[in-house]
């Protein structure tokens, strides 16, 4: 249930709108070459998106997300993954998916957006791949070809 809290990392402000208003606010508190805590640092994307690993993502997405996250921008109990990679570097996501309690105890990122978001993100114990594939997911998601 608390499945995936696991992207508040990703854009907790994301969803939030000026009151009265449509437009959603852009998170700003990160730099775009900010790699996060964790062992990676160089993450090779694929050009165009490989479709196997975004059906990959999508189900890991549908059985431990859903509950949390939408793929628009509104906040559920975490925050929506719309324009997630737009705001975060592909490392930054990889590392907080993969070392998601060493990031929200040292990453000062992550610890600002958690401070927003419903519940303390939970350790989802996914592998490497299956991160990997969900970053896929994330980039059709946000319109990369």
């Amino acid at each position: 249930m608390a499945t995936f809290a696991l992207f508040a990392f990703a854009s907790c402000n994301s969803g939030n709108q000026e009151q009265g208003g449509t437009t959603p606010k852009k998170d700003t508190t990160v730099a775009k070459t900010d790699n996060g805590i964790g062992k990676f640092s160089n993450i090779r994307l694929t050009h165009p998106l490989d479709d196997s690993m975004v059906a990959r993502g999508q189900s890991i997405f549908d059985s431990k997300c859903i509950a949390c996250h939408k793929l628009s921008d509104e906040k559920l109990v975490g925050p929506g993954w719309k324009g997630v990679t737009d705001r975060r570097t592909p490392e930054w996501i990889m590392n907080f998916i993969t070392n998601t309690s060493v990031m929200l105890d040292s990453d000062l990122v992550a610890q600002q957006l958690a401070v927003v978001c419903t519940s303390r993100m939970p350790n989802q114990n996914l592998g490497d791949d299956q991160a990997r594939a969900v970053l896929e997911l994330m980039r059709k998601n946000d319109g990369k070809k």
